[in-house]
């Protein structure tokens, strides 16, 4: 829930900012904790398709502005009448259409072929832990929380927040989590294994874009290739693990010889 302490901006719901091959999305709603409407979810998939496909960007980093990464879903946002006809369906139907549509940018995040990190500069609950699960590294403030809070509203989880923290934490943690749904400190979150490294709040932004800016001058084909691999020992079957690891570093090993002798023919 925002308070006095959040600062008002009148201004776009998504910020991108790209530089040195790093795009830093910015979630815009200061005065909500970066909740959650239909304007700025659908800014974020196109905001986040667009990083995804931009060849000059090498990294990923997803923020929120203010205090706060995202207290999740607004509340108070108003949803759209809904018109019953055979082609769109009921209420449920539209819902859900509208819902998973939103859910792309979580999707996006989590298998675009470049490092994404989370900058979690404070709470973070709701559909943003989906946010903050897509990506593949989380830095954290030390002010930082961590609530899943579905249990509060009576809701089941979404941007992919129940199928993330099972694969990161194992499905006895990830259904503590949700369960029993308590707030977590960025420290309690780091041994946990949630957060993957905690800065103080001064230095989070510069410690991030070190990394953002390491990752992104690194060998980009060889992201793509390893994080094709990790994506795919989350849910495939032994053999087409190796197989596809097989595969990958394949083209991974000649992708980067290649590169590496066209920048060097072209430095000659």
């Amino acid at each position: 829930m925002a308070d006095a302490d959040d600062i008002r901006t009148d201004g776009p719901e998504i910020l991108l900012d790209r530089a040195d091959g790093v795009a830093v999305v910015t979630l815009n709603r200061p005065d909500r904790l970066n909740a959650l409407v239909s304007s700025l979810m659908a800014d974020l998939v196109d905001a986040v398709a667009d990083v995804a496909r931009d060849p000059a960007i090498g990294c990923v980093v997803l923020t929120g502005a203010g205090r706060g990464f995202c207290a999740g879903g607004d509340l108070k946002d108003g949803r759209d009448p809904v018109e019953v006809d055979p082609q769109r369906g009921g209420r449920v139907e539209q819902g859900f259409t509208r819902l998973r549509g939103f859910m792309q940018s979580a999707q996006l995040l989590h298998e675009m072929a470049k490092p994404t990190i989370a900058m979690v500069n404070g709470p973070v609950a709701g559909a943003g832990i989906g946010l903050a699960g897509a990506c593949d590294l989380r830095f954290a403030a030390a002010s930082a929380t961590f609530l899943s809070a579905f249990d509060r509203i009576g809701a089941s989880g979404d941007f992919g927040s129940t199928w993330f923290w099972t694969k990161i934490l194992g499905t006895g943690a990830a259904r503590e989590l949700f369960m029993l749904g308590e707030k977590l400190t960025a420290a309690e979150a780091q041994a946990r294994g949630i957060y993957t490294r905690v800065y103080p709040d001064e230095t989070l932004r510069e410690a991030t874009m070190v990394q953002a800016r390491r990752l992104a001058d690194g060998p980009r084909m060889g992201w793509r290739y390893m994080k094709a691999n990790l994506n795919l020992a989350e849910d495939g079957i032994f053999e087409a693990a190796l197989d596809h690891e097989a595969l990958n570093m394949g083209l991974s090993t000649a992708a980067t010889a290649i590169i590496h002798k066209a920048t060097r023919d072209k430095r000659d």
